[in-house]
Parts: structure tokens; sequence; C-alpha cells
């Protein structure tokens, strides 16, 4: 998977840092258990991690990394188990492809980053491993570079403040079918929920305007984690979503198209609907979606 920096450098230098800290050399580092690589992003002095053991209410959080060595020793353990598993794809594509990071504040020489992982990742085996949490990243920039000075992690991927978001119901009822020639959809969904969230149509497009991707693999990738960021930012996900509407420039690259898709859906996978139509100069994909949740 190609790793595009979603903020500019020359527009939004410190945002493009953290995002390559945090993101980019933060998975290739763990993808490849090298602590070297990332052991100068963080400040030693005053180092302090919290686990939120993915509770909402703080009284249940616990200091578990007191000192950067114990953060050290945890992240390599977790690095040398994730990469004894016999994935389906390369760990750095796993790790790419669950991770987020749009949401950074910047106080002068202070940042707060929400760094969210959503999606699952599928065993040789057929299981299926799911990513539901996020991590609050505290920064400071100490001689023009950007450094991890602690953080709160592993908390509810949607936190309210009063209670919990749950996760939508969806299933396939009994005798829904479809043609043996069908994609990777449900045929019907019945969904319990009480609120909708719905996102307009999605593109290939970077925060300035950009289409990104040269084929329409590349352009699938990019709209589908669009979609997965406007998704997290109304308080749902891909697992709440139950309709999806698909416009293609070539309905021939139909099949390309499924191949990037099924990676982001799990089982019961939405209803979908397809078309070939015009889209703007350059775009080979589109993308909307309906999402149901429980507040």
């Amino acid at each position: 998977m190609k790793i595009i920096n979603p903020f500019n450098k020359e527009k939004e230098n410190d945002k493009a840092q953290l995002w390559e800290m945090l993101v980019e050399r933060d998975s290739l580092a763990f993808a490849n258990q090298d602590w070297d690589m990332v052991k100068d992003d963080f400040i030693d002095d005053h180092f302090m991690g919290i686990h939120a053991h993915f509770e909402s209410n703080p009284d249940l959080w616990k200091i578990s990394f007191p000192n950067l060595e114990l953060y050290r020793d945890e992240w390599l353990k977790q690095a040398k188990e994730f990469g004894k598993e016999n994935w389906i794809e390369q760990p750095i594509d796993i790790l790419i492809k669950v991770t987020y990071l749009d949401n950074i504040e910047i106080s002068r020489n202070k940042a707060l980053l929400h760094k969210k992982f959503a999606g699952f990742a599928e065993k040789s085996n057929g299981e299926k491993v799911p990513f539901s949490w996020q991590t609050i990243y505290r920064c400071v920039k100490v001689d023009e570079k950007w450094k991890i000075s602690g953080f709160t992690g592993y908390l509810p991927l949607n936190a309210k403040t009063r209670g919990h978001l749950e996760p939508s119901t969806k299933i396939n009822p009994v005798g829904s079918s479809q043609h043996i020639s069908a994609g990777p959809y449900s045929p019907l969904l019945k969904v319990n929920a009480n609120h909708i969230v719905v996102i307009s149509g999605q593109a290939s497009i970077d925060n300035d305007g950009n289409i990104l991707g040269d084929d329409v693999e590349e352009q699938t990738e990019l709209t589908i984690r669009n979609c997965q960021k406007q998704l997290l930012s109304g308080g749902a996900s891909f697992n709440d979503v139950f309709k999806v509407n698909v416009y293609m420039k070539d309905i021939k690259n139909w099949d390309r198209f499924n191949v990037i898709y099924r990676k982001y859906f799990d089982d019961p996978k939405p209803v979908r609907t397809a078309v070939e139509t015009g889209l703007i100069e350059g775009l080979l994909v589109e993308i909307e979606m309906l999402s149901l949740i429980h507040i």
C-alpha cells in the first residue's frame, strides 16, 4: 500500500511532521519490530503512558507505563506477537490500512493528537481480528523536532460524555440470497439502530483538492480511507455501514475495485449499488455511504 501523508509539508509542516512520526514511522518500526527507528521520537523525562482499558470512564484508567523503558518493552512484545501471525496481508499494509490520524491540535510548542484504529485484519486461517480503539498523544516541540511526551491509549473508538456509543446490529435474514456472480456485498440486511450517519460522495482527493492515485486500485484505497475518516468523525465506522453507493467511470474496473473494497468490510457486508457514470475529470471512483448507530 502506498503511504500518503494527508498534510502538505509546505502549508502544514508541523502536522505533516507529526503524522509522519506517529503513523508512517511508527507503523514501519512496529512492522519491522525495530524500536531504534522510533526511540528518538520520545521525551524520556516525565514520560507517562496511561492505559484506558477500552473504558470511557476515566476512573478506570491506569498508569501502565510510568517510564519509557516499560513502554518500550511492551511495544516490542506486541510487535513480535503481531509479526508471528500468519496474516494474508503484509503487516505494514495492515497497520496503514487501520490507522487514521487527521485530528491534530497545535498550540505553540504543544500538540494533542487523536490516533484512531478502525477496521480488521484477516489471518490465513480465515480468522478476522478487529481494530477498534484510539490513542490520544501529547507531543512537545523541542529544537524544531516534535517528540512524544505521553499518551492515553486503548480508549474506546467512540466515547460519549454520558454512557457508551453502542454499535449498530446488522444481520443477514435467513433466506436472503444472491446470484453466484455477486461481489462482496449483502443482498439484504436488517439493521437495529436509532441514529443515521450519512456521508456525501467521497473521492481520492486530498485536503488541498488534489486528485491522488494513478489507477483504480490506488483511487479506490484512498477513497475508502476518506470515507472512513468521515464516518469516524460522525461516531461511526465501517462496521456500522449498511448501504454503499459506488460510482465508477468505467464499470470494467469492477473486479479490480472489489479486490480493494473487500479488505475493508467484514461480514455481514453492506448492501450495495454500483453504476457507471461520468465523474469529475481525473476521478475513477466516487463512493457514498449510509450508516446507523446506537446512542
